[in-house]
């Protein structure tokens, strides 16, 4: 329909290029942009143009994952998923890496000691003390509760793969352990070329719950990797079809901004399609068991007899000690820069 004040589509140049609220035919026409105002514990969210910025921001801790993250990481996606303004979601991280795994001074070291948290958990399954209860070697172990802890941090990780508009992962330093749990989770991975990633807590006390390496990597890749704990440089994972572009760090900013302008030229509408139909084969492929599957299996993997010696050594010598016991075989040992996995 077209109206005297406004001449339609085809009088202006690409008009599908305008924008989901421009014109006056928008049905957001003369609608207020979604508020910005709220803060979260462990990252930023910010909307600059058509691209929705989120960044994990505890660099002085790797930007480790606490409870918080997985509700942060949702609710910042969300954010952007329902926003009109924004066509292209970019996760990354302040500091020196993108994410440097679990904050395991939480999650090892202290035996689940309860964190400073904007989430009320008290008396819940998620309630640390219940899940210091559920984890102590000399108790016993409920693999639900396990379950029911652990799925939440992947739920709140998959809101990248399940986002209607598409999720671009730029990675620097360090993407390791459930680093790579949530970058995995994105559409498109861009990185420098000497990023680490991987999941070294295959070696003892972890399985990559998200079980994305398989659905990202093939087969046999992806068993290269967890059979032994090995990671990926930034340049590999471009080789081995994990990235779909890297690049010298200093470049990593400038290369990313190219990548998130060009979907962002896209209609809303045609990324949403486009995402959806393609990922209908993913999920074809078994993407949801594959992670309960991985979930269950990582609790596991923390209630072996290997598991608890490794997390009583972390508790009688602290993380970083174990750590280096469990890598130096392996030759790739270095002194972890953030407490953290």
């Amino acid at each position: 329909m077209t109206t005297d004040y406004e001449p339609h589509s085809g009088t202006r140049p690409a008009a599908w290029r305008e924008g989901l609220t421009s014109g006056t035919d928008s049905p957001f026409a003369e609608r207020p942009a979604p508020p910005d105002e709220v803060s979260y514990p462990t990252l930023t969210y910010a909307v600059t143009g058509r691209i929705a910025r989120i960044t994990f921001d505890r660099p002085e801790h790797g930007n480790a994952i606490t409870p918080d993250t997985p509700i942060d990481l949702a609710h910042a996606v969300e954010r952007a998923d329902l926003d009109p303004r924004v066509h292209v979601i970019v996760v990354s991280g302040r500091g020196k890496g993108f994410c440097g795994g679990y904050d395991l001074s939480i999650f090892a070291e202290s035996g689940f000691a309860p964190p400073d948290s904007a989430q009320p958990t008290t008396g819940t399954v998620l309630d640390p003390a219940v899940q210091a209860h559920n984890h102590d070697p000399s108790g016993t172990w409920d693999p639900m509760i396990d379950y029911q802890m652990m799925s939440r941090f992947n739920r709140g990780f998959a809101s990248l793969l399940h986002a209607n508009k598409p999720t671009v992962a730029k990675l620097h330093g360090f993407a390791v352990a459930g680093g790579s749990d949530i970058a995995l989770f994105a559409d498109q991975i861009i990185c420098a070329d000497d990023t680490k990633i991987g999941y070294p807590p295959t070696r003892v006390w972890g399985i990559p719950a998200a079980g994305m390496w398989a659905h990202r990597l093939g087969d046999q890749r992806a068993k290269r990797l967890l059979f032994t704990g090995d990671c990926l440089t930034g340049k590999q994972a471009v080789e081995w079809g994990l990235a779909v572009e890297s690049c010298p760090a200093d470049e990593l900013d400038e290369r990313t901004e190219d990548l998130l302008e060009r979907i962002a030229r896209m209609p809303i509408n045609q990324l949403i399609m486009a995402k959806l139909a393609l990922n209908s084969a993913l999920l074809a492929q078994g993407v949801t068991n594959s992670g309960m599957v991985s979930t269950v299996f990582d609790g596991i993997s923390r209630h072996t007899r290997e598991g608890y010696a490794f997390q009583l050594r972390s508790e009688t010598v602290g993380f970083r000690e174990a750590v280096r016991e469990r890598d130096e075989p392996f030759g790739d040992w270095k002194r972890p820069r953030p407490s953290s996995e």
